[in-house]
């Protein structure tokens, strides 16, 4: 008798936590889909897309641009000075790999010559209110979908 007592206790208790976990589990789920770690944009395309991130400083503003064809992917800088009002401009060509909602771009060539260190970003695919985002891992830069900023600005 004791020792059905004890088994059936054990196994209540098993079944509880089994369901904590189930809860905390969920709870999780939910929270990383709302920061966009979680969410499963395999089937997003990026092809022919272009992102666009703007850093506005008190003495220049930088546009930076990826442009992603295929597997081929091409990275512009452009540095505008607000004293002078001249623009200069870096643009770095180079590769792509896709694994999930993980980008990596490589850019080994400053207008198409071979550079000895490669520009490298790794970024992480988001979507947030039908608004593709890239948000760059290392820095926190978040990218966005220039066909999703000019539709919203319409």
């Amino acid at each position: 008798m004791k020792k059905l007592f004890i088994c059936t206790l054990f196994f209540i208790s098993l079944l509880s936590k089994a369901q904590n976990y189930a809860a905390l589990d969920k709870i999780l789920t939910v929270l990383e889909e709302r920061r966009g770690i979680n969410q499963h944009l395999e089937n997003v395309s990026v092809e022919n897309k272009k992102f666009v991130l703007i850093k506005d400083f008190p003495d220049h503003t930088e546009r930076s641009f990826i442009i992603i064809k295929g597997k081929d992917a091409t990275y512009v800088e452009m540095f505008d000075d607000k004293a002078t009002g001249q623009s200069t401009s870096n643009v770095f060509s180079g590769d792509i790999i896709r694994k999930k909602n993980i980008i990596s771009l490589r850019a080994d060539k400053l207008e198409n010559k071979k550079i000895p260190i490669p520009v490298s970003k790794t970024l992480l695919l988001t979507k947030q209110k039908e608004i593709i985002y890239l948000i760059d891992i290392n820095s926190r830069d978040r990218w966005i979908d220039e066909e999703s900023y000019t539709k919203k600005s319409k």
